[in-house]
Protein backbone atom coordinates (compact mmCIF):
# COMPACT_ATOMS: atom_id res chain seq x y z
CA UNK A 1 0.00 0.00 0.00
CA UNK A 2 1.41 3.40 -1.00
CA UNK A 3 0.09 4.86 2.23
CA UNK A 4 2.69 2.86 4.14
CA UNK A 5 5.83 3.66 2.19
CA UNK A 6 8.42 5.95 3.69
CA UNK A 7 8.39 8.21 0.65
CA UNK A 8 4.63 8.57 0.77
CA UNK A 9 4.74 9.38 4.47
CA UNK A 10 7.19 12.21 3.76
CA UNK A 11 4.91 13.49 1.02
CA UNK A 12 2.00 13.57 3.46
CA UNK A 13 4.15 15.54 5.89
CA UNK A 14 4.72 18.10 3.14
CA UNK A 15 1.00 18.15 2.41
CA UNK A 16 0.17 19.11 5.99
CA UNK A 17 3.04 21.67 6.02
CA UNK A 18 4.82 19.83 8.84
CA UNK A 19 8.01 21.61 7.82
CA UNK A 20 6.29 25.01 8.15
CA UNK A 21 4.99 25.18 11.72
CA UNK A 22 4.21 28.91 11.67
CA UNK A 23 0.63 28.13 10.60
CA UNK A 24 0.10 25.92 13.64
CA UNK A 25 1.54 28.65 15.85
CA UNK A 26 -0.89 31.19 14.40
CA UNK A 27 -3.80 28.87 15.24
CA UNK A 28 -2.48 27.83 18.64
CA UNK A 29 -1.42 31.14 20.17
CA UNK A 30 -4.85 32.88 20.24
CA UNK A 31 -6.30 29.62 21.58
CA UNK A 32 -3.77 29.65 24.40
CA UNK A 33 -4.45 33.35 25.12
CA UNK A 34 -8.08 32.44 25.66
CA UNK A 35 -7.36 29.27 27.61
CA UNK A 36 -4.95 31.02 29.99
CA UNK A 37 -7.28 33.93 30.72
CA UNK A 38 -10.34 31.70 31.14
CA UNK A 39 -8.35 29.52 33.57
CA UNK A 40 -6.92 32.49 35.52
CA UNK A 41 -3.45 31.42 34.43
CA UNK A 42 -3.81 27.82 35.61
CA UNK A 43 -5.10 25.68 32.73
CA UNK A 44 -5.23 21.94 33.32
CA UNK A 45 -2.67 19.72 31.61
CA UNK A 46 -5.59 17.93 29.97
CA UNK A 47 -6.95 21.10 28.32
CA UNK A 48 -3.49 22.29 27.37
CA UNK A 49 -2.75 18.98 25.65
CA UNK A 50 -6.13 18.79 23.91
CA UNK A 51 -5.93 22.28 22.44
CA UNK A 52 -2.25 22.07 21.51
CA UNK A 53 -2.63 18.76 19.69
CA UNK A 54 -6.02 19.81 18.32
CA UNK A 55 -4.57 23.01 16.85
CA UNK A 56 -1.91 20.99 15.04
CA UNK A 57 -4.45 18.48 13.71
CA UNK A 58 -6.95 21.09 12.50
CA UNK A 59 -4.29 23.27 10.90
CA UNK A 60 -3.00 20.14 9.13
CA UNK A 61 -6.52 19.20 8.03
CA UNK A 62 -7.01 22.76 6.79
CA UNK A 63 -3.88 22.52 4.65
CA UNK A 64 -5.14 19.29 3.08
CA UNK A 65 -8.62 20.59 2.26
CA UNK A 66 -7.07 23.83 0.96
CA UNK A 67 -4.87 21.90 -1.47
CA UNK A 68 -7.80 19.76 -2.59
CA UNK A 69 -9.84 22.89 -3.29
CA UNK A 70 -6.90 24.55 -5.08
CA UNK A 71 -5.77 21.50 -7.06
CA UNK A 72 -6.47 23.29 -10.38
CA UNK A 73 -5.19 26.65 -9.21
CA UNK A 74 -1.93 25.65 -7.54
CA UNK A 75 -0.27 24.35 -10.76
CA UNK A 76 -0.70 27.86 -12.22
CA UNK A 77 1.06 29.59 -9.32
CA UNK A 78 4.85 29.57 -9.16
CA UNK A 79 5.01 29.20 -5.37
CA UNK A 80 2.47 26.35 -5.11
CA UNK A 81 2.88 24.30 -8.27
CA UNK A 82 5.04 21.70 -6.49
CA UNK A 83 2.51 21.00 -3.72
CA UNK A 84 1.76 17.25 -3.46
CA UNK A 85 -1.79 17.31 -4.85
CA UNK A 86 -1.02 19.92 -7.50
CA UNK A 87 1.98 17.90 -8.70
CA UNK A 88 0.14 14.57 -8.64
CA UNK A 89 2.20 13.01 -5.85
CA UNK A 90 -1.01 12.67 -3.82
CA UNK A 91 -4.41 11.91 -5.34
CA UNK A 92 -7.58 13.75 -4.37
CA UNK A 93 -8.91 10.51 -2.87
CA UNK A 94 -5.84 10.20 -0.66
CA UNK A 95 -6.24 13.82 0.35
CA UNK A 96 -9.88 13.32 1.33
CA UNK A 97 -8.96 10.25 3.39
CA UNK A 98 -6.14 12.12 5.13
CA UNK A 99 -8.44 15.08 5.86
CA UNK A 100 -11.02 12.70 7.33
CA UNK A 101 -8.41 10.99 9.53
CA UNK A 102 -7.08 14.28 10.87
CA UNK A 103 -10.59 15.62 11.50
CA UNK A 104 -11.70 12.44 13.29
CA UNK A 105 -8.59 12.50 15.50
CA UNK A 106 -9.28 16.13 16.40
CA UNK A 107 -12.93 15.31 17.10
CA UNK A 108 -11.94 12.42 19.37
CA UNK A 109 -9.91 14.87 21.43
CA UNK A 110 -12.86 17.23 21.69
CA UNK A 111 -15.09 14.37 22.81
CA UNK A 112 -13.28 14.57 26.16
CA UNK A 113 -14.73 18.06 26.70
CA UNK A 114 -18.17 19.38 27.58
CA UNK A 115 -21.11 19.09 25.14
CA UNK A 116 -21.08 22.80 24.25
CA UNK A 117 -17.45 22.60 23.12
CA UNK A 118 -18.21 19.45 21.12
CA UNK A 119 -20.98 21.33 19.30
CA UNK A 120 -18.64 24.23 18.56
CA UNK A 121 -16.05 21.82 17.13
CA UNK A 122 -18.50 20.80 14.40
CA UNK A 123 -18.70 24.45 13.35
CA UNK A 124 -14.90 24.57 13.39
CA UNK A 125 -14.64 21.69 10.92
CA UNK A 126 -17.24 23.37 8.70
CA UNK A 127 -15.19 26.60 8.70
CA UNK A 128 -12.04 24.70 7.75
CA UNK A 129 -13.86 23.20 4.76
CA UNK A 130 -15.50 26.44 3.62
CA UNK A 131 -12.53 28.80 3.78
CA UNK A 132 -10.55 27.56 0.73
CA UNK A 133 -13.53 28.12 -1.55
CA UNK A 134 -14.07 31.75 -0.51
CA UNK A 135 -11.07 32.82 -2.58
CA UNK A 136 -13.25 32.38 -5.65
CA UNK A 137 -16.22 34.34 -4.30
CA UNK A 138 -15.21 37.30 -2.14
CA UNK A 139 -12.32 39.77 -2.16
CA UNK A 140 -11.70 39.33 1.57
CA UNK A 141 -11.18 35.58 2.14
CA UNK A 142 -8.69 36.58 4.86
CA UNK A 143 -11.65 37.50 7.08
CA UNK A 144 -12.99 33.96 6.76
CA UNK A 145 -9.52 32.63 7.56
CA UNK A 146 -9.53 34.76 10.71
CA UNK A 147 -12.84 33.27 11.82
CA UNK A 148 -11.57 29.76 11.11
CA UNK A 149 -8.15 30.27 12.76
CA UNK A 150 -9.75 31.97 15.75
CA UNK A 151 -12.47 29.42 16.43
CA UNK A 152 -10.21 27.73 18.97
CA UNK A 153 -10.47 30.92 21.05
CA UNK A 154 -14.19 30.36 21.56
CA UNK A 155 -13.79 26.61 22.08
CA UNK A 156 -11.03 27.00 24.68
CA UNK A 157 -13.08 29.49 26.69
CA UNK A 158 -16.17 27.31 26.58
CA UNK A 159 -14.13 24.25 27.56
CA UNK A 160 -13.27 26.05 30.79
CA UNK A 161 -16.39 28.14 31.49
CA UNK A 162 -19.07 26.15 29.61
CA UNK A 163 -20.43 29.44 28.26
CA UNK A 164 -19.50 32.23 25.85
CA UNK A 165 -18.64 35.54 27.49
CA UNK A 166 -17.56 38.95 26.25
CA UNK A 167 -13.82 38.47 26.80
CA UNK A 168 -13.36 35.61 24.30
CA UNK A 169 -15.36 37.59 21.76
CA UNK A 170 -12.80 40.39 22.10
CA UNK A 171 -9.93 37.95 21.59
CA UNK A 172 -11.79 36.37 18.67
CA UNK A 173 -12.30 39.77 17.03
CA UNK A 174 -8.67 40.70 17.64
CA UNK A 175 -7.64 37.50 15.89
CA UNK A 176 -9.80 38.30 12.87
CA UNK A 177 -8.00 41.63 12.43
CA UNK A 178 -4.65 39.93 13.03
CA UNK A 179 -5.37 37.26 10.42
CA UNK A 180 -6.49 39.92 7.97
CA UNK A 181 -3.14 41.64 8.50
CA UNK A 182 -0.72 38.72 8.28
CA UNK A 183 -2.57 36.84 5.55
CA UNK A 184 -2.74 39.97 3.43
CA UNK A 185 1.05 40.18 3.41
CA UNK A 186 1.22 36.41 2.86
CA UNK A 187 -1.01 36.86 -0.21
CA UNK A 188 1.46 39.39 -1.60
CA UNK A 189 3.68 36.46 -2.57
CA UNK A 190 1.10 35.29 -5.11
CA UNK A 191 -0.51 38.59 -6.08
CA UNK A 192 0.64 38.65 -9.69
CA UNK A 193 -0.35 35.02 -10.31
CA UNK A 194 -3.67 35.46 -8.49
CA UNK A 195 -4.58 38.49 -10.62
CA UNK A 196 -3.79 36.52 -13.74
CA UNK A 197 -5.93 33.48 -12.86
CA UNK A 198 -8.74 35.30 -11.06
CA UNK A 199 -8.16 34.34 -7.42
CA UNK A 200 -9.35 37.01 -4.98
CA UNK A 201 -7.43 38.35 -1.98
CA UNK A 202 -7.02 41.48 0.11
CA UNK A 203 -3.51 41.85 -1.32
CA UNK A 204 -5.21 42.58 -4.64
CA UNK A 205 -8.13 44.53 -3.13
CA UNK A 206 -5.93 46.99 -1.23
CA UNK A 207 -3.45 47.43 -4.07
CA UNK A 208 -0.86 50.14 -3.42
CA UNK A 209 -2.40 50.77 0.01
CA UNK A 210 -1.60 47.31 1.38
CA UNK A 211 0.76 48.89 3.92
CA UNK A 212 -2.02 51.15 5.19
CA UNK A 213 -4.63 48.38 5.40
CA UNK A 214 -2.09 46.18 7.15
CA UNK A 215 -1.29 48.92 9.64
CA UNK A 216 -4.94 49.69 10.41
CA UNK A 217 -5.71 45.99 10.84
CA UNK A 218 -2.81 45.63 13.28
CA UNK A 219 -3.91 48.70 15.23
CA UNK A 220 -7.39 47.18 15.55
CA UNK A 221 -5.84 43.87 16.60
CA UNK A 222 -3.81 45.51 19.36
CA UNK A 223 -6.70 47.70 20.53
CA UNK A 224 -8.97 44.70 20.97
CA UNK A 225 -6.22 42.91 22.91
CA UNK A 226 -5.78 46.06 25.02
CA UNK A 227 -9.50 45.98 25.77
CA UNK A 228 -9.17 42.28 26.60
CA UNK A 229 -6.39 43.00 29.08
CA UNK A 230 -8.39 45.71 30.81
CA UNK A 231 -11.51 43.56 31.04
CA UNK A 232 -9.54 40.52 32.28
CA UNK A 233 -7.63 42.62 34.83
CA UNK A 234 -4.24 41.78 33.36
CA UNK A 235 -1.22 43.73 34.53
CA UNK A 236 2.01 45.36 33.43
CA UNK A 237 3.80 42.44 31.77
CA UNK A 238 0.90 41.81 29.40
CA UNK A 239 0.64 45.44 28.35
CA UNK A 240 4.41 45.60 27.85
CA UNK A 241 4.14 42.62 25.48
CA UNK A 242 1.49 44.50 23.48
CA UNK A 243 3.62 47.64 23.38
CA UNK A 244 6.71 45.81 22.13
CA UNK A 245 4.63 43.92 19.56
CA UNK A 246 3.22 47.24 18.39
CA UNK A 247 6.71 48.65 17.92
CA UNK A 248 7.78 45.70 15.77
CA UNK A 249 4.57 45.94 13.74
CA UNK A 250 5.27 49.64 13.13
CA UNK A 251 8.59 48.63 11.60
CA UNK A 252 6.75 46.15 9.37
CA UNK A 253 4.37 48.87 8.16
CA UNK A 254 7.37 51.00 7.20
CA UNK A 255 9.00 48.07 5.39
CA UNK A 256 5.79 47.28 3.49
CA UNK A 257 5.39 50.88 2.41
CA UNK A 258 8.86 50.74 0.89
CA UNK A 259 8.80 47.23 -0.61
CA UNK A 260 6.11 44.57 -1.17
CA UNK A 261 8.37 42.05 -2.92
CA UNK A 262 7.43 38.39 -2.24
CA UNK A 263 10.61 37.61 -0.29
CA UNK A 264 10.02 40.62 1.98
CA UNK A 265 6.37 39.69 2.47
CA UNK A 266 7.23 36.12 3.48
CA UNK A 267 9.81 37.27 6.02
CA UNK A 268 7.31 39.71 7.56
CA UNK A 269 4.61 37.03 7.63
CA UNK A 270 6.78 34.54 9.51
CA UNK A 271 7.46 37.11 12.23
CA UNK A 272 3.79 37.04 13.23
CA UNK A 273 4.23 33.61 14.76
CA UNK A 274 6.80 35.21 17.06
CA UNK A 275 4.45 38.10 17.83
CA UNK A 276 1.69 35.71 18.87
CA UNK A 277 4.10 33.73 21.03
CA UNK A 278 5.43 36.90 22.64
CA UNK A 279 1.92 38.01 23.60
CA UNK A 280 1.24 34.56 25.06
CA UNK A 281 4.41 34.79 27.13
CA UNK A 282 3.21 38.17 28.37
CA UNK A 283 -0.09 36.63 29.49
CA UNK A 284 1.56 33.62 31.12
CA UNK A 285 4.13 35.70 32.99
CA UNK A 286 1.46 38.18 34.05
CA UNK A 287 -0.39 35.41 35.89
CA UNK A 288 2.78 33.69 37.11
CA UNK A 289 4.16 36.74 38.93
CA UNK A 290 0.98 37.83 40.67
Amino acid sequence: MIWLTRHKFNVYLRLIRFDRPVGTVLVLMPTLWSLWIASDGKPSIKLLAIFTIGSFLMRSAGCVINDIADRKIDPQVQRTKARPIASGEVTVKEGVILFAILSVLAFLLVMMLNPFTILLSVIGIFLAIVYPFTKRIISTPQLVLGISFGWGVIMAWVAVKDKIEFTPLLIFTANIFWSLAYDTIYALMDREDDMRIGVKSTAILFGQYVWLAFGLSCISFLLFLLWTGILAHLHTLYFISLLITGIFISVQVYQLKRNTAPEIAFKLFKNHGLFGTFIFIGIALDYLFR
